[in-house]
């Protein structure tokens, strides 16, 4: 079987731990467009956080997309149309933030090129600033501010504290809410039935791709389901163990260029056959 789409996690994945897409992934990703494929930047980070990586793969020029907001918003990058989205019910921030009130930890939103944060601003909503190229905006009312269209909302604070909120929130909201881990200090807040397997799958059918055309590479929690929904699911090395035991290959490291490697052998071989569990690509 051949593959014509590859659906791409940014951080820990696609870029190395400075946060940059090397030269050699860059060649062998814009090698897969010339020759027909297609990239997906599937992540949560929000669109702004997305838009420079998506710029420096070209995919306005060879018609890729983003799904943004672990698959709340998906874009078509060479007409910027939204093909489809989803929305956060406005009506429950304020119990989560009157949850929250006695926690560490911030509660974090986007409009436009920067975070709306409310609670507290911590290391981890700097880091989230940092890594989106976006400024923080900090309000002592974040319901009362957020008024408008939100894709989701992330909480930020120390992974014992994320732990807690994760379950404590579950438990009340779980039925209405997406509710997850994406990192061990963020957790985020999602319309219900929002991951990233959900959107690739509603992608792929307006797009005429089939499951089994498509590669899915991932090393975050967020991305367990996305592997094991594609044609090929594909961990990182860095990855955390239940990725691993979730993919079908383990591909080198993000700071390996592991997915140069991965397109490498692809190359080489065509196609690798799906296994009943992870093998290494070395």
């Amino acid at each position: 079987m051949s593959f014509r789409i590859i659906s791409l996690d940014i951080d820990g994945t696609l870029t190395n731990s400075e946060k940059v897409i090397t030269e050699r992934t860059r060649k062998y990703l814009t090698d897969f467009q010339e020759n027909g494929g297609k990239v997906i930047l599937a992540s949560g980070r929000p669109t702004a956080g997305i838009m420079p990586h998506a710029e420096t793969l070209m995919l306005s020029r060879y018609g890729g997309y983003i799904l943004a907001y672990n698959g709340g918003c998906a874009i078509e990058c060479d007409s910027g149309r939204i093909m489809f989205q989803q929305k956060l019910p406005l009506e429950v921030i304020p119990g989560i933030c009157e949850i929250i009130r006695d926690y560490p930890v911030g509660i974090n939103t986007y409009q436009g090129s920067d975070i709306i944060a409310g609670n507290q601003i911590n290391e981890y909503t700097e880091l989230e600033a940092r890594i989106n190229g976006l400024g923080i905006r900090f309000t002592e009312d974040f319901p009362g501010y957020v008024s408008f269209d939100v894709n989701k909302c992330l909480l930020s604070g120390s992974p014992e504290v994320i732990l807690e909120l994760e379950k404590i929130l579950s438990e009340k909201y779980g039925d209405i809410l997406g509710i997850f881990r994406s990192e061990s200090y963020f957790l985020e807040i999602v319309p219900k039935g929002i991951d990233k397997a959900a959107s690739i799958d509603r992608l792929l059918g307006m797009i005429g791709i089939s499951t089994g055309e498509c590669i899915a590479c991932g090393d975050g929690f967020n991305d367990i389901s996305m592997l094991q929904y594609a044609g090929l699911g594909v961990a990182m090395s860095n990855a955390k163990d239940p990725v691993k035991e979730a993919a079908d290959y383990v591909t080198l490291s993000n700071d390996e260029d592991g997915i140069a490697h991965l397109l490498k052998k692809l190359n080489a071989y065509h196609a690798l056959p799906k296994s009943g569990a992870a093998h290494k690509l070395r």
